[in-house]
């Protein structure tokens, strides 16, 4: 949805951003990739060094193609100014003040979402998007942000991190975990109209645990049932 927006948009906030910076001599740059950057058939874990070996999963190419343009000009900017940008490649976040408006969110906001309105409303079923097959790693909110300190303190390099949890689950197993943590006790009907996405999403961890000593601590279950009864509060 709204390709040449997402491409425009993230391009330009991001490219004026940096030269913005550089401009106005700031001592570092955090900029912040996404795991949309990687090639649709990247193997998994996905190692940094594989972002270039192929094209994005189409329906996210333009975002993820924009995003990986801050990483080209952070590193030329490096090279050719000595500005210090750094470029961060974390998984797909969740956790409390996420999206959950339906027609944008992802993937764990919507079932949370679904979930708990189906139950409420006396539904049966919640319709999901493909076939459940893909798989997905999540990164924590809290552990993302913590992430990025560690790294805005200790890292100085040109090479691009991965920041993730290093677990991958499949949206089956990720619908069920959620509709269990809600207490939704109805189907789940998969609407294979939808798109899947990329095939499988996991990332090599191991570089943002040796340049700057992270690894996330929150459990995934955990992390769920935060979201999930912060959900319940504000909704």
């Amino acid at each position: 949805m709204h390709p040449g927006e997402f491409f425009y948009k993230n391009l330009m906030m991001g490219v004026q951003l940096i030269e913005q910076g550089r401009l106005n001599n700031i001592e570092k740059f955090v900029a912040i990739g996404t795991v949309c950057a990687y090639p649709k058939f990247t193997p998994v874990p996905f190692k940094e060094g594989d972002i270039w070996s192929g094209y994005p999963e189409e329906t996210n190419a333009p975002y993820g193609l924009a995003k990986k343009m801050l990483l080209v000009q952070a590193q030329a900017y490096r090279e050719q100014y000595g500005f210090n940008a750094i470029y961060l490649l974390p998984v797909n976040l969740y956790g409390p003040h996420d999206n959950f408006n339906l027609q944008t969110s992802h993937v764990i906001p919507a079932l949370i979402r679904k979930c708990i309105e189906a139950q409420q409303q006396g539904e049966q079923e919640i319709i999901v998007w493909g076939d459940g097959s893909p798989t997905r790693e999540f990164l924590y909110v809290e552990d993302a942000a913590e992430g990025i300190l560690r790294a805005s303190e200790s890292y100085d390099g040109p090479d691009p991190v991965n920041l993730g949890s290093g677990t991958e689950i499949s949206i089956k197993d990720l619908a069920e975990m959620i509709a269990r943590l809600t207490g939704f006790t109805g189907k789940l009907v998969w609407d294979t109209s939808k798109p899947n996405g990329q095939p499988r999403r996991g990332l090599d961890v191991s570089r943002a645990e040796k340049l700057f000593c992270f690894h996330a601590d929150t459990p995934f279950e955990d992390g769920l049932h935060r979201t999930i009864e912060w959900y319940r509060r504000k909704r």
